[in-house]
């Protein structure tokens, strides 16, 4: 029964995600001096490859090696020539979101062999013709997965999704920024306002779903430590500090999903998240060492891919938010999730 009721809350939420168009044409980005029409990879990418871009309207689309930074993982190729005729009017939001959850959810759910954590960090969407090429006759979708902040920015993804524990966890030295509802944004400088600066990821151990209850023991003692070593043994409490981490529910073990962020915020208030600047780092510390780059910007575009594929949550209720069990920050009553730091 969980894994059923794991499988169809997954597919529920995926196709939640807003489109992006391809530029206009399939072919190459730049300009090109032969006499022989050059085709840009991207625009043959098949399930299984990854694409790069880095300006706001994609016209630098690349087919990149998915071990490489990358924006978006093909999971499947479809064209809506069959559904939609030439003369066809360009879908609206509605439209290509409806057209998102028909074709791209279960492609992508099949992609990942049935295992997608619906608190984790991908989301689900299409690369869609512009509406330029779709005047044209362009009816070729890409759907795919993309790594969204909280707020909904893509961040650059490493490896390939279906190799990847899919924990919403960033580096340590990550600082996540705060929206204007006063909940967790998108990841920013530590010197910007944000709500949490992350020090740590705790691995949780293998075996069957461990209770809330067991996972907060867990992370209790193994953020206090992280914090204690990142800070160098500050006084978190005398800076207002305090240590906080996530934990894992059902449907995220699941789907193999066992890491959880142990990190550093202000004390909430009444009306939400309180934002501070700078970091609690340690100083004198070497610099941080990492795999890949840490997730510290956030790639903007023209048109946005919308809030990742999650349920959304809201800090603007009366009760101080807190950290609950689908990691998440939401309005609900104090739990013992939150910690002051006696440094």
């Amino acid at each position: 029964m969980v894994m059923i009721g794991a499988f169809v809350g997954a597919f529920a939420l995926l196709g939640l995600s807003a489109f992006t168009s391809l530029p206009l044409g399939g072919g190459a980005a730049g300009t090109s001096h032969s006499t022989t029409p050059s085709v840009n990879p991207a625009f043959t990418a098949k399930a299984g490859d990854c694409l790069d871009w880095k300006r706001e309207d994609l016209s630098d689309l690349t087919l990149v090696d998915c071990a490489k930074e990358h924006l978006f993982e093909v999971t499947d190729v479809v064209d809506l020539g069959p559904e939609y005729a030439k003369d066809a009017p360009w879908p609206d939001a509605t439209g290509w979101q409806q057209i998102n959850e028909k074709h791209c959810a279960k492609a992508s759910l099949d992609y990942l062999s049935g295992k997608f954590d619906p608190f984790g960090k991908y989301t689900v969407g299409p690369l869609n013709p512009s509406e330029a090429s779709w005047k044209e006759g362009g009816r070729t979708v890409r759907c795919g997965l993309q790594v969204a902040g909280p707020g909904g920015a893509l961040l650059r993804a490493f490896g390939s999704a279906r190799a990847q524990d899919q924990s919403d966890v960033y580096d340590a030295t990550v600082c996540l920024g705060i929206t204007p509802a006063r909940s967790v944004g998108d990841p920013v400088p530590c010197a910007e306002p944000h709500t949490f600066e992350i020090v740590g990821v705790v691995p949780l151990p293998e075996g069957d779903f461990p209770k809330p209850e067991k996972q907060d023991e867990i992370m209790s003692a193994e953020c206090a430590r992280i914090a204690t070593e990142y800070t160098g043994g500050a006084d978190l409490k005398a800076k207002g500090r305090i240590v906080t981490w996530d934990t894992r529910a059902v449907e995220s073990w699941t789907a193999g999903s066992r890491k959880a962020n142990c990190k550093v915020g202000a004390a909430p208030d009444e009306g939400g998240l309180v934002a501070w600047t700078g970091s609690v780092r340690n100083p004198d510390a070497p610099p941080p060492t990492t795999a890949n780059p840490p997730q510290t910007t956030a790639v903007q575009q023209s048109e946005a891919t919308g809030a990742p594929l999650h349920p959304s949550t809201s800090a603007t209720g009366s009760a101080p938010p807190t950290t609950t069990s689908s990691g998440r920050t939401t309005t609900s009553q104090p739990t013992t999730t939150t910690t002051e730091a006696d440094g």
